[in-house]
């Protein structure tokens, strides 16, 4: 989250830049690390029937969304070089932070080379999500590398297709995604801004463009592209999505709800369904958000479809602390597609917090071997410090550091890494740096989500007073997340008001006492002794 607004005046139509056409559908672009994988979702398999009618009106799980993991190197090799990054742990943080950060983009962009370029014959395995299906053609159905690929070579054979230019910026959106690479933010903007060049009326490449934005969590200019993208074809489901997308985490909520039913009136399907569900559950409305997701399923037909919502309904239950309902989700994604990589790090921590604190760990392990984001990382950093083994804390450092440098690596990338920066600093890191990134990200947008990051981080700089309104906006929306009610109970605490720190703290324990390893441990410690002294 940069310390100033974003700027989302949409880029003019004739704006090529630099690179040649040659470098755009090559993909030789700056030496840019791994990024976000996170941004918006649209597309997939249709279902047959729209949720209108029920009352819903929702988006999706932006922050999170699914995408599956394409290789690129193997996976040992990826380890390798990572515990090599990470070695000397803090020492990220200072002078060395630019050399490691080099190293992890060796780590996950070792295999990228290849499929952007296609010049060895090696494609990446990488199914498509429903989440993030690419249309036309071949984006939508299968491997996503060799789709790319095949764009690449009928792009050399004709350069000015603009609605190929517009689908492999797209295919690059989705490569991002689903690899933790955003060295292809730029072949992506590249590839849309040649589709534009050809083309200025073409929705694809503006929806394109709303995508991109979104990934980068540049939220204002998605929906500032998804709309011109509209005003062309109302019926781009792409737009759709990102528009909602976007509205949710602006924080505009009603808006989004209302997107969501145009979305649904005009292309209803598994990626509308989703964000119905998700908007009902930043609502509080738990019951709607689980129905609308079981229909989604019903109507998924492919493999990716399916682990795409069976992930989303482990997520919910996950979140309503239901671990075992969580992990029969789980199961169910990993049967359609078992290197999902939502769905084993969501099994990783419903494994955690059932108990299994074996499994959990090495599923955790293998995702950031794969796909090194502050998300696992934070939580396989605290399940090294809750373990406490030899060794276990300069492990723990070592996921710590590894996150400094994928924000490095985001941002060269164009991501807008202020949200992941605040919440893993406030608690592993640069308190300063955690509330400076978080009055950043308030700024711009007022979710949920940027409400809590700043409640908590100017909680651990001492300012409770100041967090305290903070905190009660993040649960005001009815939104069931223990964290943010351990945090408000903790915040609560610190003003002095016992009975509602004690209110709170319960009920975060209550909602899923495997929430955190150390967050919820926090919380049990900080209720008995409210407890005791009553």
């Amino acid at each position: 989250m940069p310390a100033h607004t974003t700027d989302s005046t949409p880029p003019r139509p004739d704006d090529t830049g630099a690179a040649s056409d040659t470098a755009a559908v090559d993909g030789k672009d700056a030496a840019n690390g791994p990024g976000d994988a996170g941004g918006s979702e649209a597309a997939g398999a249709h279902a047959e029937r729209s949720i209108a009618g029920t009352g819903t009106g929702a988006a999706p799980r932006t922050g999170t969304a699914p995408g599956t993991g394409g290789e690129g190197v193997d996976a040992a090799r990826r380890v390798a070089v990572m515990r090599r990054a990470a070695d000397g742990g803090r020492r990220w943080r200072g002078l060395h932070l630019a050399g490691c950060a080099a190293l992890l983009a060796v780590a996950l962009t070792g295999g990228a080379v290849a499929l952007g370029g296609a010049q060895d014959g090696r494609t990446g395995t990488a199914a498509v999500s429903a989440a993030g299906a690419l249309s036309p053609g071949d984006l939508a159905r299968g491997d996503l590398g060799a789709a790319i690929g095949s764009l690449q070579r009928h792009l050399r054979a004709q350069p000015k297709d603009f609605g190929s230019w517009a689908t492999l910026g797209l295919a690059y959106v989705e490569q991002a995604r689903i690899e933790g690479d955003p060295s292809r933010y730029p072949q992506a903007e590249r590839a849309l801004r040649r589709s534009l060049a050809l083309r200025p009326d073409n929705d694809q490449a503006l929806a394109g463009r709303a995508a991109l934005a979104a990934a980068r969590h540049d939220f204002p200019g998605a929906l500032t592209h998804a709309d011109r993208a509209l005003k062309l074809n109302p019926y781009n489901e792409r737009a759709l999505c990102t528009r909602v997308d976007a509205l949710v985490e602006l924080g505009r909520y009603d808006d989004a709800a209302e997107a969501a039913r145009t979305a649904d009136d005009r292309r209803p399907g598994v990626p509308v369904f989703t964000r119905y569900a998700y908007v009902h559950e930043l609502r509080g409305d738990v019951r709607t958000a689980r129905e609308v997701l079981h229909r989604a399923l019903d109507s998924a037909r492919s493999p990716s479809d399916v682990a795409y919502v069976a992930t989303a309904l482990g997520q919910l239950a996950w979140n309503q602390g239901d671990h075992e309902d969580a992990l029969a989700h789980y199961a169910r994604a990993l049967a359609a597609d078992d290197a999902y990589l939502p769905a084993l790090e969501g099994r990783a921590r419903a494994q955690a917090a059932s108990g299994d604190r074996a499994a959990a760990v090495k599923g955790l392990e293998q995702v950031v071997a794969r796909s090194p984001l502050p998300g696992p990382l934070v939580a396989l950093g605290e399940l090294y410090e809750d373990r406490g083994a030899d060794g276990d804390r300069a492990r723990a450092e070592e996921q710590y550091a590894l996150v400094d440098a994928w924000t490095a690596l985001a941002r060269a990338g164009g991501v807008n890494a202020d949200l992941d920066t605040a919440m893993a600093a406030a608690d592993h890191g640069d308190k300063k740096e955690a509330l400076h990134a978080a009055r950043a990200e308030w700024n711009r947008r007022h979710s949920v989500h940027a409400a809590d990051a700043l409640a908590w981080a100017l909680h651990v700089n001492g300012r409770d007073a100041e967090a305290l309104p903070y905190a009660r906006r993040a649960t005001a929306t009815g939104y069931r997340n223990a964290a943010f009610l351990h945090h408000r109970g903790v915040i609560e605490l610190a003003t002095g008001d016992r009975r509602a720190a004690r209110t709170h703290l319960k009920a975060a324990l209550d909602l899923n006492a495997g929430f955190s390893p150390l967050g919820a441990r926090e919380a049990r410690t900080a209720l008995e002794d409210l407890e005791g002294n009553r």
